[in-house]
This record gives C-alpha cells, structure tokens and sequence, in this order.
C-alpha cells in the first residue's frame, strides 16, 4: 500500500486554500493529509487543512526554525512548504532531511537574492534579463532626485520597499494637489509627492526603497516548477490585463523567466513577474515561493502543486507540457468556511493549541477567496 503524503504550509495566504484542494484531489489518487499553522486563528486554511495550530507569536528566525523542526518531527511532516521565514529555515536543511522532512523551497544562496529587489535586479540584469530604471532612496532628497529624473524622461514616479512581497507599500507619486476629486470613489495607490517628503523629512529613521518608473500593462506572472538539478520541469505564464486573465506560452517571457530560476537554482516553485516599459518586457518582481494564484493553472490541465510536491519527494515528474491552454478567465470572490468558534490570540509563552482535525461547517461563518470563472 502507498503511505499517505503529510504536507505542511506555514502561516500562508488566505487563496492558498486551493493549493490544498489541489494537493487532495492529485491525480496520482494519493492519500495527503495538511497540516496548517497560522498566526490568525480565522484564516481559512487553518479551517480546511485536516490538522491545524495557531502559531507562536515573537519567535526570532532561530527560534521560529527549532518550532518548525519540533512540528515536523511531532507531525510527521513529509514535505514542508515555508512562508513564513523562509530564508531561516532553508538555511538548515540538512536538519529537516534527518526529521524525515523536505523543503519545497529553494537553496539559501537563491533564497538570499531575491530578498532584496536592487541586489535582486543586479543580479538578474548581470545575466541579461531585462529590468527597468531603479533608484534605492533613504531620504527626501534622494526621492526627489529620483522622481525629477523619471519624470524628465516622461514617466511617472512610483516606489515600494527595497524588501516586501504582496504589494505592499507600493505608492504611485502624483505631483496634483489634494482636493475632492481624491475623496470620491474608493482610495487609490496614488500619493501626492509633498506630504511624502515632509513625511521623510520629520522621520527620525531612514526608509529603503526602490523607485522606479510605473511600469504598463500587461503583467506576466510565469510560474515555473524546477528541479535540485537547476532544470525547469513545467513553466506557463498567466497574463493579466485588467480584470481579463489568460495563459501564455511565448517566449518573450518564459525564456527569461527561465533565465533567472535556471540561472539562480530556484528550486521547486517560484514565479517571475514582468511588466511593459515601452515596448520591451522586463522584470518587475520574482518571488521564491508558490504564487497565491498558482491554482488557476488547473484551467490549463496541470495539477502543479502535486507536481511540486512528488518532485520534492524525490518522484520527477519529468518534463511537463501543458495539455492545453485554458481559455481567459476573471477572478471572483467566494465564500469558504471557518471554524464555528475563534480561538482566542495566541499568547507567546503558552504552548499553541491543538484544533481537531476536522474541517469547520460552513456556518456560522465564512471569508472571501478568489476563484477562477471563465469570461
């Protein structure tokens, strides 16, 4: 008899519920069990994985890595999938292999790139994919200097931190002054450049960002599977132009996007985002870990988290094309359960508490997650 698959994702996104959907209904008929942990006791993955903890709250990164290992070797944990301190817990590897566990992440010294977006440009520019104009800023002065040089080359100034995922912080500079119009309808990214610079000026602490022009649609995000051997098995692009989504296979952006996750060995899933700057393509952001939308490649035929996971199991999968593209789609939010009852916040010197394995009914409550339909 085949064992089952235990699989651990560690205080991941709300849509990664469907990465875990993904994983039970593999079409190898695998038996997989979930483990989740979570610092937020109403995320819905605690609700559908089978096994579920509120997470520890003010571990550093060493102590988050002796939790992590604790976990593992209490769980049984098969293959982990780290979010949360990634960085720290790749960093020891070897000690989650003599648990029994592998790492669906990638190396250290791939990891260490990406962390910060200006080494991470360098580096990829150093290997001949394209990025856009940058500027790291600290202070006022430097962010204007970086805004007056965008904008006399005719684009418009917009900056995020130097490190971060997901968006945030990202702001859009506009030099209008405020008045009603920026009060009707919802809020915007959009912030005026002044009250930025009198915010620096009065900071008692330096900022890092990275200042770039605002880059066109439309955004690639290609997400590619690669094996320890550096070699990508499975690499498809979804493409997003408004609220229109869709999948590509060109090369204008798998090659470099093949380019960075060969070249810099990043290991099982990652993705490479790329946006326009003018009529070129170029890389706005790699993340080294599965994207939140990596479930909607199912439209295309492929169940890529079980892909990831046989190969961190040692089972290659081989080479993986696509059966066919699926066709464009929008994305639309659903409900999907919780637990009936919150667990109150969890306390950083108590032990965290056991929630059955059982998932939640769908009353009494539920929470948004996005879902793919096509247009």
């Amino acid at each position: 008899m085949v064992s089952r698959v235990r699989v651990w994702l560690n205080r991941t996104y709300a849509e990664n519920v469907f990465f875990m959907d993904q994983l039970r209904r593999n079409p190898s008929d695998r038996a997989v069990e979930i483990h989740a942990t979570h610092g937020d006791a109403d995320s819905p993955v605690l609700a559908a994985a089978d096994t579920a903890e509120l997470e520890p709250e003010g571990l550093s990164p060493a102590g988050y890595v002796e939790y992590a290992l604790a976990q593992c070797r209490r769980r049984g944990i098969d293959v982990f999938v780290p979010r949360l301190h990634q960085s720290a817990i790749v960093a020891h590897r070897a000690e989650f292999e003599a648990v029994g566990t592998a790492l669906l992440a990638p190396p250290p010294e791939a990891v260490a790139v990406f962390q910060d977006k200006v080494v991470a440009y360098e580096a990829v520019q150093a290997v001949g994919v394209p990025v856009p104009p940058w500027f790291r800023v600290r202070d006022a002065d430097e962010l204007l200097a970086a805004v007056e040089e965008l904008e006399a080359g005719g684009h418009r100034a917009c900056f995020k931190p130097a490190s971060g995922a997901g968006g945030v912080g990202f702001r859009m500079i506009t030099r209008s002054p405020f008045s009603l119009s920026h009060l009707s309808g919802f809020p915007t990214p959009y912030v005026q450049l002044d009250p930025v610079l009198d915010a620096l000026r009065r900071s008692e602490e330096p900022v890092d960002w990275l200042v770039m022009p605002r880059l066109e649609q439309p955004e690639v995000s290609v997400d590619c599977l690669t094996g320890p051997d550096n070699r990508v098995r499975l690499a498809i692009g979804r493409v997003k132009n408004g609220r229109r989504r869709g999948f590509t296979l060109q090369d204008q952006w798998l090659e470099p996007a093949r380019l960075v996750v060969e070249g810099f060995g990043l290991h099982y899933l990652s993705n490479v985002q790329f946006r326009m700057f003018g009529d070129t393509p170029v890389l706005m952001d790699v993340n080294t870990r599965p994207a939140g939308g990596l479930h909607q490649l199912s439209l295309c035929g492929v169940n890529v988290p079980w892909l990831a996971v046989q190969l961190a199991l040692g089972e290659d999968p081989g080479t993986v094309t696509p059966p066919f593209l699926g066709q464009d789609y929008t994305v639309v939010a659903g409900p999907r359960p919780l637990r009936p009852v919150s667990i109150p916040q969890q306390r950083p010197e108590t032990e965290a508490p056991l929630l059955p394995a059982v998932p939640a009914p769908a009353q009494p409550g539920s929470v948004q997650t996005g879902a793919a339909l096509p247009l």
